[in-house]
């Protein structure tokens, strides 16, 4: 069952071990007088720096935690851009190459301000959330820090 958190503004805020909709998410911002949404999709690759034949992914989260962290980066959205909804998507478990790990959406009038404020999310989401990411590759796995320069 997911871990969420509904706000006020009728954001979404979730950590869940289930699949991630790209629609479900588009739809959880969309509003009436929003003239755009802005959605950012990762997906699980094959390879990593450094390493290739990646086969597939395993996160692990204190969803209460992560869910807190996602909402303080919310928060920093909404006092910097006249955004209407956000919604922030994160996987736990095992995730295959080319399944969505993690989906962020805002929605607000104008695009620049959709843009800004989903660049900004997506980065502050991967900077502080703490979710543990572990690779795995014919013969080995490990635990690794995303790089945000290259993620």
């Amino acid at each position: 069952m997911p871990s969420d958190h509904l706000s006020q503004q009728s954001d979404m805020i979730a950590v869940s071990p289930d699949s991630v909709d790209p629609t479900a998410v588009v739809a959880a911002v969309s509003a009436p007088d929003a003239g755009a949404v802005v959605l950012f999709v990762g997906t699980v690759r094959d390879h990593s720096p450094g390493r290739t034949g990646v086969t597939h992914l395993e996160y692990e989260a204190y969803d209460e935690q992560v869910i807190n962290k996602i909402a303080d980066v919310v928060a920093e959205v909404r006092e910097r851009w006249p955004v209407r909804r956000v919604a922030a998507i994160h996987r736990v478990g095992e995730l295959g190459v080319g399944e969505i790990s993690i989906a962020v959406a805002v929605s607000s009038a104008h695009r620049g301000d959709a843009f800004e404020a989903g660049r900004y999310l997506i980065d502050e989401v991967k900077a502080r959330a703490p979710i543990w990411k572990k690779e795995h590759w014919p013969g080995g796995s490990e635990w690794v820090r995303e790089d945000l320069h290259h993620s």
